[in-house]
């Protein structure tokens, strides 16, 4: 059953040998192993992760199931400006190089928190915190072009709404519902970014992974109620890592840089998603509170 729901598989042959690969929160879920197929195709692989530890362990792991020893780990805590900065500066020392760059980690359902630097705690990791991470890094991916970029998205985008006067919560919140503004943000971040890199030989997609066991459900005991429930219908890890790859390695997928993609074809958003307005001011938005120039 699981086997039938999980269509999409990413087929491409292509090897990464040489290569320089990112991909935050990658210690566990999808972007484990989305990590681990980069390694095995040859890629240096940087696994962000808020715990080093966990991503140590995972790291080993890699290395051992693939025989890539170039699997690396790096702090990266999307909830500190500061952590992401410090990562950004690291990486651009150590590396000539960047070719996918995997914004893959968040949060989901977490009670009302703000991030070390005042942001509501979905927008502040979800989007800001990938945001900024990307506009730091984004001179090296063009260096190293063609390169790409996958924003990890979801189909809970279309009950997403950018509430420019409560981007933060402080007027109203829902965990459930600020989840799923984040996701619209990352749609509306990766097509404003590929109207912006449009002729840099960098694209960027992003992806609903489909609905997958992993730690992302940890917040909300209804969730995890729910999918123990659900479980024959529920993609594993490995499965749900599919669609980042189709976009990550793909041939041939330059030309639809900004679409959205679920089960390794282009998929499907709403309209609030597709609103080229929001999109710009959400990025002039996101500059001003990261206190990055607005261009």
């Amino acid at each position: 059953m699981r086997k039938m729901l999980s269509s999409g598989v990413c087929t491409s042959t292509v090897q990464l040998l040489g290569k320089v690969a990112v991909v935050t929160g990658a210690n566990t879920g999808i972007g484990k192993e989305t990590a681990k197929e980069l390694a095995q195709r040859g890629a240096r692989v940087y696994l962000a992760c808020r715990d080093v530890q966990k991503g140590e362990l995972v790291a080993r792991e890699i290395q051992t199931v693939t025989g890539n020893q170039e699997v690396l780990v790096k702090k990266l805590d999307l909830a500190d400006t500061k952590s992401i900065r410090a990562f950004a500066k690291g990486f651009l020392a150590e590396e000539k190089h960047l070719h996918i760059l995997i914004n893959n980690a968040g949060v989901m359902m977490c009670p009302y928190s703000k991030t070390a630097d005042g942001f509501e705690m979905h927008m502040g990791v979800n989007h800001l915190g990938h945001f900024l991470l990307t506009l730091l890094l984004l001179e090296k991916l063009k260096e190293s072009a063609p390169s790409r970029i996958v924003n990890v998205s979801s189909f809970a985008h279309h009950l997403g709404r950018i509430h420019f006067h409560n981007l933060q919560g402080e007027k109203f919140y829902s965990a459930g519902l600020a989840y799923c503004h984040s996701k619209l943000a990352n749609i509306l971040f990766t097509r404003e970014l590929a109207r912006r890199l449009k002729g840099s030989s960098v694209t960027t997609y992003s992806v609903h992974p489909g609905t997958v066991n992993s730690e992302l459900v940890r917040h909300s005991s209804v969730m995890r109620w729910m999918w123990r429930l659900f479980s024959f219908f529920i993609k594993t890890p490995q499965q749900g890592a599919q669609t980042s790859l189709y976009c990550a390695l793909t041939e041939g997928l330059e030309s639809l840089s900004g679409n959205h993609f679920s089960d390794c074809h282009v998929a499907w958003v709403s309209a609030k998603a597709r609103n080229e307005t929001i999109a710009r001011r959400l990025w002039d938005v996101s500059c001003d509170l990261l206190g990055i120039p607005v261009d």
